[in-house]
């Protein structure tokens, strides 16, 4: 199901031509490195599979229920749990990340590791190629890894240590 979930993530990525914003690299290498994350800390299979699928209904064409046709309810479920629920019209950036981080509030502790992962990888981008935007991204990291504590324990060490590292210097 892994290899599975992997080659789905890529396809529907490549698809629509995704890149990473700094690198320009395909945007399959971010799902591979929170997946590698979240593999480091867990075998557990669903979240293995939704760490690679964590992007895909919020950036591509890719539905809840396409998920849950190819993979199931519970990865499914995790996916849904990972995926931003605020919209433009929600209002401006700050109102709509408090809607997504009240959504990432009620996520089990299974969607919040694979989001810990998730924050660890983009932190580093984000701080290493664009420091003007990393000063407010980071202020809401802050906010988020007080609802992400649920996660695993040593995914949390590590992104809080990054993101209060960053506020050291």
């Amino acid at each position: 199901m892994i290899s599975k979930a992997k080659k789905f993530a890529r396809h529907a990525h490549e698809t629509i031509g995704q890149r990473r914003k700094y690198t320009d690299q395909p945007y399959i290498v971010h799902p591979r490195a929170v997946a590698k994350l979240v593999s480091s800390v867990t075998d557990d299979e669903a979240m293995i599979c939704a760490a690679w699928l964590h992007d895909v209904v919020e950036d591509t064409v890719v539905t809840i229920d396409d998920i849950r046709t190819e993979f199931g309810e519970d990865v499914a479920t995790l996916v849904d749990h990972l995926s931003d629920v605020s919209r433009l019209e929600d209002g401006n950036r700050e109102t709509r990340k408090r809607i997504d981080l009240e959504h990432t509030k009620t996520a089990s502790a299974r969607a919040k590791t694979v989001k810990l992962a998730d924050l660890i990888d983009n932190t580093r981008s984000i701080v290493k190629f664009d420091p003007g935007f990393a000063k407010t991204y980071m202020g809401e990291k802050r906010q988020l890894l007080k609802v992400l504590r649920e996660g695993d324990r040593r995914l949390y060490a590590m992104a809080t240590e990054i993101v209060e590292k960053y506020y050291e210097t």
